[in-house]
């Protein structure tokens, strides 16, 4: 009987002690999406933009779901046109 009871216990409790997604906030790691967009915005202050576009397109690609590569597609979207100027005004 206390077999039993103990076991229910246990299994009652179990759900508790399961993972559930961490409010953003105090989450102690960066997801691999925060940690490619953060390189890029690095790329791009540095004035690389090639690397920019590199990793925003890989983050797009490899995480497609996450939020980052949302605003990643944005980001390349803003910047396509002023690229497109750019080749077309250096005659490449």
């Amino acid at each position: 009987m206390k077999l039993a009871l103990v076991a229910v216990v246990a299994a009652l409790w179990a759900p508790m002690q399961c993972a559930s997604d961490p409010d953003p906030a105090l989450r102690r790691y960066e997801t691999p999406g925060e940690a490619l967009y953060g390189l890029a915005e690095q790329f791009k202050a540095k004035g690389d933009a090639a690397a920019w576009r590199a990793t925003l397109e890989y983050l797009v690609a490899r995480y497609p779901n996450s939020r980052e590569a949302k605003m990643a597609s944005e980001d390349l979207g803003k910047a396509a046109p002023s690229a497109a100027g750019a080749k077309a005004a250096g005659g490449k």
